[in-house]
This record gives C-alpha cells, sequence and structure tokens, in this order.
C-alpha cells in the first residue's frame, strides 16, 4: 500500500499535463475546509461496526495539474474512541476495556478524476473521484477512572518500560498513515466547489486504542506505598468493574490482537475556494 501510494503521488507530480485555460483564465487549484465524521477500528471494534462516530474538521490546499490530476495537502483534527461495552462478544464485554483520543493528521494526496472538472463550466462541473496517498498523524489514548482522566500511554498498561518486559518499549505518540477513499466534486459557481469524501485510514500502529498483545504480571505495581490499588492496576484489566468482579487479566493472557493494525475513517463535507491566475491570450493575426 506505501509503495502504490509513493508511486501515483509521482505520478502527479512528474505530469506533463497542463491546467485548463479558458478565456486566459487558468484553474490553479483550491483551499477550503471541511467537517464531518471519524470512526475507528481495531481491537475494540473488531466487526467493523460503525456506531460511535465523533466530531472531524479539516483544512486542505489542492494544486490542480490538469481537469484530471491534482495533489492535495490536507490537515485534519479528529476525536475517535470506543469501548468493549458495545460489542456482542462476551469476552471483550468481560474485558472492560475503553479509550479516546484526540488525533492531529497531515496528509498528502493524489486525486483523480473520473470526469473532466472545470469550475464555471455547466457542462463539466461535476466528478467523482479517488484519493490516495501517505500521512502522520499524532494520538495520544486516554480514559476515565473515578471521574479522572489518565492517559494510558505514560502509564504503560501493557508493561511497556518496566524491567519485566524489557522488548515491550513505550510507543510513540506519532504513527503513519495511507488514505484511500472516493469523494465527489460539484461546482457550485465558478469560485466555489462542494465536495464529499469518504477515505479510509490504514496506520503503523497498533497501540490507537491502547491495546494490542498481552496482561502484563498480576504482581507488577498493584499497590502504592499506602496500601491502594495503582491507577495502573485498575486500568490496564478493568473486568473486576463487570461480572463477579473476579479479574480475567492472568500474566500472558491475550488482551488485544497484536497481528493486525488499527485504522481510522473520516467522511466529510467541504467547500473550497477556486484558486486563478491569468494567462495573457496570445494574439492572433
Amino acid at each position: 500500500m506505501k509503495k502504490l501510494s509513493v508511486s501515483f503521488l509521482l505520478v502527479i507530480i512528474f505530469s506533463a499535463s497542463r491546467a485548463q485555460v479558458v478565456d486566459g483564465v487558468k484553474q490553479e487549484g483550491e483551499i477550503g475546509v471541511t467537517v464531518g465524521a471519524a470512526h475507528y477500528f481495531g481491537d475494540l471494534n473488531t466487526n467493523v461496526g460503525i456506531n460511535r462516530p465523533k466530531p472531524a474538521v479539516g483544512v486542505f490546499f489542492r494544486k490542480q495539474f490538469s481537469e484530471y490530476i491534482a495533489l492535495r495537502l490536507g490537515l485534519h483534527y479528529a476525536q475517535l474512541g470506543y469501548s468493549d461495552i458495545y460489542s456482542n462478544n462476551e469476552f471483550q464485554k468481560r474485558r472492560n476495556l475503553s479509550f479516546n483520543s484526540n488525533i492531529w493528521e497531515a496528509t498528502l494526496q493524489g486525486d483523480f478524476n473520473f470526469m473532466r472538472f472545470v469550475p464555471g463550466d455547466p457542462y463539466l462541473r461535476f466528478t467523482p473521484y479517488v484519493t490516495l496517498g501517505i500521512g502522520a498523524f499524532n494520538y495520544d489514548p486516554y480514559a476515565y477512572l473515578g471521574g479522572t482522566k489518565f492517559y494510558l500511554r505514560n502509564i504503560g498498561t501493557e508493561g511497556q518500560g518496566s524491567s519485566l518486559y524489557p522488548n515491550r518499549k513505550p510507543y510513540s505518540a506519532v504513527a503513519f498513515c495511507m488514505p484511500l477513499g472516493m469523494g465527489v466534486k460539484y461546482s457550485i459557481n465558478p469560485n466555489l466547489n462542494f465536495s464529499f469524501e469518504v477515505a479510509y485510514r490504514f496506520t503503523t500502529t497498533d497501540y490507537l486504542d491502547d491495546i494490542s498483545t498481552t496482561y502484563a504480571p498480576d504482581a507488577y505495581a498493584q499497590t502504592m506505598p499506602d496500601g491502594t490499588a495503582t491507577a495502573w492496576y485498575l486500568l490496564q484489566d478493568r473486568s473486576y468493574e463487570t461480572g463477579d468482579g473476579v479479574r480475567i487479566g492472568t500474566k500472558g493472557r491475550q488482551r488485544g490482537f497484536s497481528g493486525q493494525r488499527d485504522a481510522y475513517i473520516i467522511a466529510e463535507v467541504g467547500l473550497a475556494l477556486t484558486l486563478t491566475s491569468y494567462k495573457c491570450p496570445t494574439a492572433k493575426y
């Protein structure tokens, strides 16, 4: 997928085609804003349910190379989150884990129109398109315990950073993503365009939800000097909040599935201003 994204972007960058020039006006691109919803897929949402969308907003600049090809720089802020309580799986309900996270994303995407698109032309004002690209995003999953917000990456819920698990390093707060999606564009008038897009983000992390491998040993950081349970002990295994109160998080028991990376999707509508330049027509004799 990564090689495909890079190849597609190189085709756009080195495209020999030129943007449409009508009556001396050259379509250079667009600058716009988007608003929509984001949804998470991963260890807490194994059935790929779309039942807990959260808000997403963005801004973008699109450079038009021709009526068909463009290169887009986009910035997004989105919220993601999910919980085991939404699952129909008995183990997941018993596991009782959850997370929320703010996402700050920057992407570089290639857009390919299926039809000629010329803003202001009544016959060429609509087109479907596909988009493919690469990007990076910042994330920091958190959960609430007794009304207090805890950032899970710092706690190391699966023993990351502890002497008991020297090979489990704290995961990074930055990961890469590869957007792949489809959309439609419609030119409202020569200066304003409307769009709707849905793009799935493949990612390079399995810790978007702070869940990936196995439970850490029960003996790891259970209590503080005063005998009360640590935040780590209460957050890494929350099965005590369900059922008969007995914990299921024994040493080495599966907590997540590390063989598959997490992902998210953004569906959004956008409004963009057309950017133009004027090219003096060649004199005819």
